[in-house]
């Protein structure tokens, strides 16, 4: 039986898909590196949208705030972009937030590494 999704989460859905797009082809701060949104949630009353984005290849805080700068004083044009494209009474206002959660799991998933080669180290070493 197909899952039923609730309308805002439908609305998150194609916001991100729409963002995505938009930012890529629309925002043209050279300062802007590569964005990724990774997720929309939008409120129950439709009013406002967090729009979670990572950032390729740039992880100092300087590049993270800076990026976030330029999409925050975009996001009145992206919105009424989104107006355009997208059928909504009233388009969310959009709040940009960093995620986080690539970077960390890219540190687990080294740490992993690192302490199964490790382990794999001292199983030889007991060989011996």
């Amino acid at each position: 039986m197909a899952k039923e999704y609730s309308r805002t989460q439908r609305v998150a859905d194609q916001m991100q898909r729409e963002l995505a797009l938009l930012i890529q082809r629309e925002v043209r701060d050279p300062r802007l590196g590569m964005v990724t949104v990774t997720a929309v949630e939008v409120s129950r009353d439709l009013s406002h949208a967090k729009v979670f984005v990572t950032l390729m290849n740039k992880d100092s805080a300087e590049d993270i705030a800076l990026n976030l700068e330029i999409l925050k004083d975009s996001a009145g044009y992206l919105r009424m972009l989104l107006g355009r494209s997208m059928k909504l009474r009233s388009v969310p206002s959009l709040h940009f937030h960093y995620d986080e959660s690539v970077r960390r799991g890219a540190h687990l998933s080294s740490l992993i590494e690192r302490a199964v080669a490790e382990d794999s180290q001292h199983s030889d070493d007991k060989e011996d």
